[in-house]
């Protein structure tokens, strides 16, 4: 059963034996993954053993270790924000993190998490179970934003950091910082949410249950035990052409496709083939996307969104951050934004002023929607820049 009372929230907090697979000194590794508390207890019920948090990181962490940034993803991106010197490709977040960008790194130890349930390191269901030496496929316990949040806790506390100068993130990370702030109340000195929610909308559940229902229909999922080569791509693709068209404005996707066709498309084999560059558009992303990502993390992910109420930490928005030392706070939104909509933003910023944290909310007027923080650069830089700087 989920924790229903503060004080049984901040029992987590009790400092646990934790240990790092690269070198904890001033210059870290670009890359690499801590051991969470074994075993560790989820927040919906079940344990792991042997579980880990995969993260990258920029910057030098300080004498002071007091200089950090912890940073969460959205659900499909990596711990990859920007290049680093094991992987030089760049980062979803490539222009927003490095020496003098907004996330500062000659000030700043930025340390991006990858969320426990993810495919890209941290243990998830795509993971070796070590007691079967199988994957875990659907053995694996329900994950909660609550644990993300804990899992980039206890990343940082394995890096010798008790208080984080920011705990920020954007999308799923957006929220995922409002569960730190409660879970964590001196966790982090300042607070960053970008297009987060405090609960999800009957329009996003209802969206994401869509999304899970063309994976779970497709034959080749077999109950979650497909074989890594044989993935039920249809229902992989179907589920991401729905939310990437979610991602983004009714008019963004009108001023930058309207109707064109595609491009050398006149031999069709079918005559419901696609014929609109927009069409095109969606499945390239839907194949990108397939190709990289597990679909029983994807479906894991998809419902701890859905399962996510601030309110649940002690009655009310207001009462699950009552408790929280953060000396500030800054809340994004964008005025376009579809999948989680500004007056959701709204509510979290009002649930952190309420609660006597000086919170500065912006009503961004990007017209990319939900995608906005990866792609109208100048806007969020400009707002993020302020607030650091």
């Amino acid at each position: 059963m989920a924790p229903t009372q503060k004080s049984e929230a901040r029992a987590i907090e009790t400092p646990r034996s934790t240990t790092v697979s690269a070198t904890t000194s001033a210059t870290l590794a670009p890359t690499a993954s801590v051991a969470l508390p074994d075993p560790i207890h989820l927040y919906r019920g079940g344990t792991l053993h042997s579980a880990r948090i995969a993260y990258e990181s920029w910057g030098q962490l300080n004498a002071a270790r007091d200089n950090a940034i912890v940073l969460f993803t959205g659900l499909s991106p990596s711990a990859h924000a920007a290049a680093t010197k094991a992987d030089p490709s760049p980062g979803w977040w490539q222009r927003m993190i490095g020496p003098q960008l907004a996330i500062d790194t000659r000030r700043y130890f930025v340390m991006c998490i990858n969320s426990l349930g993810s495919c890209f390191g941290s243990t998830g269901p795509a993971s070796i179970d070590p007691a079967t030496g199988e994957r875990y496929r659907l053995n694996f316990p329900e994950v909660a934003v609550e644990d993300i949040a804990r899992g980039g806790y206890e990343a940082m506390r394995a890096l010798g950091v008790e208080r984080a100068a920011v705990v920020m993130g954007a999308s799923l990370g957006g929220t995922v910082v409002t569960a730190f702030a409660a879970l964590f109340p001196h966790g982090a000195r300042r607070l960053i949410s970008i297009s987060g929610s405090a609960a999800a909308s009957p329009f996003a559940i209802a969206l994401r249950s869509v999304q899970r229902e063309a994976i779970l229909r497709d034959p080749d999922w077999q109950g979650g035990n497909y074989a890594p080569e044989h993935p039920p791509r249809n229902g992989m693709r179907l589920a991401r052409k729905l939310g990437t068209i979610t991602y983004r404005s009714a008019t963004e996707w009108r001023q930058r496709f309207g109707r064109q066709p595609i491009a050398g498309n006149a031999l069709r084999a079918s005559p419901f083939a696609p014929r609109f560059a927009v069409e095109g558009y969606l499945e390239s992303q839907a194949e990108r996307f397939t190709r990289v990502f597990d679909p029983n993390c994807y479906l894991y992910l998809s419902l701890a969104m859905d399962r996510f109420d601030l309110a649940e930490h002690g009655g009310s928005y207001r009462a699950a951050l009552e408790d929280s030392k953060l000396e500030s706070a800054l809340v994004l939104g964008v005025e376009s934004d579809m999948l989680y909509p500004i007056h959701e933003q709204a509510a979290i910023a009002e649930a952190l002023e309420q609660s006597g944290i000086d919170t500065h909310f912006q009503r961004l007027p990007s017209l990319e929607g939900h995608d906005a923080f990866l792609v109208d650069i100048a806007r969020f830089d400009a707002a993020i820049r302020a607030y650091l700087g």
